[in-house]
């Protein structure tokens, strides 16, 4: 099978327009599960609120655990000012830089939505002078609202409070030759391709040699996702999140990235090693790598005591947790080496 890498973005389009901060995951979790639904895919929801979808394999005394999250970056009121502006508390790791100037939409707890703008709180350069050196912060960014508010009481009206949610626009498109722009592709690129795949195996009865598990977690950004609700039997797990790229990288817009060690420090040396084989293999081209600041929900997994073999892989965005992109045939290739990586012998 060759991944068809226009179809993949239809799924991963669908995804990123769905709203889906850490803490506020239900549609992009039943959009999920109504995927797999509709493919016949046997699935069950966590205590957690993930997804959990099993596939039984020709061995069911040995599991495969892969896993890609839908929760993404956002933000939370904190403060509603005098001024009827919202002052934030950030969901995940990224820097206000990252959001500047970019639209947003708040969440009522009522089921409003409101949209609105996240600023610098002294932005027009005809009234500040430097600010351009004002320090992007907590205490410096504000969101300002689509809405007639002019004072604290004006926004509560509205039905805005603290512990609201905020999105971010993803701005989602396929430009130039191939490239897929858009935020939160950290890590919807990837459940789309675990999407893909899944449905790719139903179709084509496809049987597996383990029986293979799929978690679509939803509270990776803020670092517990998937180390829970992994069956007894599972000794491999693998991530499929990003490949982050930067000045010294190795991973690119347009292969798929084999994580070697992130923060959390190595990953399985015996399952990178297959990983690698099976890309060489099947002419995939791939990058192994490094990500000093970065950690996995297969990471989460091994801290929190499981007995597994772990790995990391996933397609190479750029400007990652900012406004990321990639290439469509880093898309492919991800999904082909996991298909040929779900259909392989366990390394253990």
């Amino acid at each position: 099978m060759k991944a068809d890498g226009q179809e993949i973005y239809g799924y991963i389009k669908d995804l990123v327009s769905i709203p889906s901060p850490t803490g506020y995951t239900e549609e992009a979790i039943r959009y999920t599960e109504n995927f797999l639904n509709t493919c016949g895919i046997g699935n069950k929801r966590t205590n957690k609120g993930a997804l959990l979808a099993t596939i039984k394999g020709q061995d069911d005394s040995k599991h495969r655990f892969l896993t890609a999250h839908v929760d993404t970056l956002g933000a939370m009121v904190k403060e509603i000012k005098p001024s009827g502006r919202l002052k934030l508390t950030m969901i995940g790791g990224f820097r206000w830089n990252a959001c500047e100037g970019e639209y947003c939409k708040i969440h009522t707890a009522d089921g409003n939505v409101y949209t609105g703008t996240i600023l610098l709180n002294q932005t027009s350069v005809h009234v500040y002078q430097k600010m351009g050196e004002v320090k992007r912060d907590d205490d410096h960014m504000e969101v300002r609202i689509d809405a007639v508010t002019k004072s604290k009481s004006d926004t509560q009206a509205l039905g805005i409070e603290v512990g609201d949610f905020v999105s971010f626009e993803p701005r989602a498109e396929l430009a130039g030759d191939g490239f897929l722009k858009s935020r939160h592709l950290d890590d919807k690129a990837s459940v789309g391709i675990l999407l893909y795949l899944i449905k790719q195996l139903k179709e084509q009865n496809i049987a597996l040699p383990y029986t293979t598990h799929f978690l679509i977690s939803n509270n990776e950004e803020i670092g517990y996702g998937g180390n829970s609700n992994i069956p007894d039997e599972t000794v491999e797990y693998l991530a499929v999140d990003m490949g982050a790229i930067g000045d010294g990288q190795t991973t690119d817009e347009y292969s798929v990235s084999i994580c070697a060690k992130d923060s959390s420090g190595p990953y399985h040396y015996g399952l990178r090693q297959h990983l690698v084989k099976l890309a060489q293999e099947h002419d995939i081209d791939y990058r192994v790598d490094i990500y000093p600041f970065y950690g996995s929900d297969a990471s989460a997994a091994i801290r929190a005591g499981y007995d597994i073999v772990h790995g990391l892989i996933g397609p190479g965005i750029d400007a990652s947790h900012a406004f990321e992109r990639t290439h469509i045939s880093s898309i492919e290739h991800t999904a082909n080496l996991i298909w040929h990586y779900l259909q392989s012998e366990l390394v253990v």
